[in-house]
């Protein structure tokens, strides 16, 4: 008989009964077959094979829903009486009316966490943070900062501290890297100068809080390990008196402002990568004296394009291509030459504890105007460092060319080493003839082209 023949034979709701009066042999064997034939297939999904196939399984009210055992197929139907046909209903509501009876609901208790063995779940000591510090912006409010979270980060020029700020003003996430690996010291051995940490990440953030919540945000003191898991408490970033501090110097710092192009993809139209590489190189550098240790931080501004953004920065390198500076093209885009903020810069400082009456700082820039916006907030400069780029440095008269290796390690694209080109050196004189950046100029070998 062939396949065709004997489904028929199986389904057909017209097989005549037999003359001795048994019920249908097909009548269990239909679920079964069918079963069998989509359960191989991709196109069956679980809600197919319970609603389908068996009516009795997912119905908690069915003898033999869950136990084989104990399921009786449908009796045999009298000759001549015609097997109702089954009409699938399901038991799921649509969305819609799900959804508008949750809303009508009163909220129910969130469920019990799942063991910690689950790969999708916390462990139950480790409580869920909210995605963002702060629910909204709001220029209007007075500024807020608050570090969300820190670790320790190793790179070719030593440990640093990774902080991630979140702030009222703006959705960005602004960092602060910061350099202090006397941190790392045993309690017991003395301190050349205060620790530099987050009041707001060492604060208590509330009273459900556990050990392990403070430290896996990166609230804690020593070096985390295995074995070492000290979490911190608001009184570790109280810096002691100024005079305790006295013979160390201030810590260097840098506000640097994100550069896709020049940290990221090694672009030669600026010395952005180079710069901070060589901020956490000079910060991370000892001082001749013995209490002079690698001690400092670069703020990490999430403003691309001096304020502009990526999008009209590629376009002005664009204009730029077509004979203007930078200043020129931003200007032809409708911004401004210059559209940065240091306020939450400020702010981050502040909560590290730098720039106050007891801890000045040393700042790394070219800039006058980064240097009068910190002023401006509140932020005492005492000494500014300048930013020499490497390219220039290698130039002077006294120097020697291979004062930096082109392939060393470095913290962005660019390495350690030096960069060069014309569009960099276009884009450095601009800064100093049309920006006013305090750097001396070099002889470049080529005719000088800024207005």
């Amino acid at each position: 008989m062939s396949d065709l023949a004997l489904l028929d034979f199986l389904t057909s709701p017209d097989l005549p009964v037999a003359k001795h009066g048994l019920k249908r042999r097909d009548a269990d064997l239909d679920p079964l077959m069918l079963a069998a034939v989509y359960s191989s297939g991709p196109q069956v999904t679980r809600n197919h094979y319970a609603h389908d196939f068996f009516p009795a399984v997912g119905d908690p009210r069915a003898e033999g829903a869950y136990d084989w055992t104990k399921w009786q197929a449908e009796p045999a139907k009298p000759a001549g009486q015609r097997r109702p046909r089954l009409k699938y209903v399901s038991r799921q509501e649509p969305r819609s009316q799900r959804l508008r009876r949750q809303d009508t609901e009163t909220p129910k208790s969130s469920p019990p966490e799942r063991s910690p063995s689950s790969s999708h779940t916390l462990p139950p000591s480790i409580s869920r943070t909210p995605a963002h510090a702060f629910p909204s912006s709001d220029k209007s409010a007075p500024l807020e900062v608050k570090c969300m979270a820190r670790t320790r980060v190793p790179t070719p020029h030593g440990p640093v501290f990774l902080h991630l700020y979140h702030n009222n003003h703006d959705s960005k996430e602004h960092l602060a890297i910061v350099v202090d690996p006397a941190q790392f010291a045993e309690p017991s051995q003395p301190r050349p100068a205060p620790p530099i940490r987050s009041r707001t990440l060492d604060a208590v953030w509330s009273d459900a809080e556990t050990d392990m919540d403070r430290i896996t945000r990166g609230a804690y003191v020593g070096r985390l390990s295995q074995t070492s898991q000290t979490p911190s408490t608001p009184s570790s970033s109280q810096h002691p008196a100024a005079a305790a501090a006295a013979a160390v110097p201030p810590p260097l710092i840098r506000v640097h402002s994100e550069c896709f192009t020049g940290e990221t993809i090694g672009s030669m139209r600026c010395d952005c990568g180079e710069q901070l590489d060589e901020a956490l190189r000079q910060i991370a550098q000892p001082g001749a004296a013995a209490a002079a240790a690698a001690r400092g931080a670069v703020v990490y501004l999430r403003q691309e394009g001096r304020g502009i953004g990526l999008l009209s920065k590629l376009r002005a390198y664009n204009l730029q291509d077509l004979g203007h500076d930078t200043v020129t093209a931003n200007l032809l885009l409708g911004h401004g030459a210059d559209e940065r903020g240091y306020a939450v810069a400020a702010a981050i400082l502040r909560d590290l504890g730098l720039g106050g009456a007891r801890e000045p700082v040393r700042v790394l820039t070219n800039n006058p105007d980064k240097m009068a916006a910190l002023a401006a907030e509140g932020i005492r400069v005492v000494e500014r460092v300048p930013m020499v780029p490497r390219s220039w440095a290698c130039r002077q008269p006294d120097a020697a060319d291979g004062a930096w290796a082109k392939t060393s390690a470095g913290a962005t694209m660019i390495g350690g080493g030096v960069v060069y080109g014309a569009d960099l050196d276009k884009y450095l004189r601009t800064k100093v003839l049309r920006m006013g950046h305090m750097l001396p100029l070099i002889a470049t070998g080529e005719e000088d082209d800024d207005p």
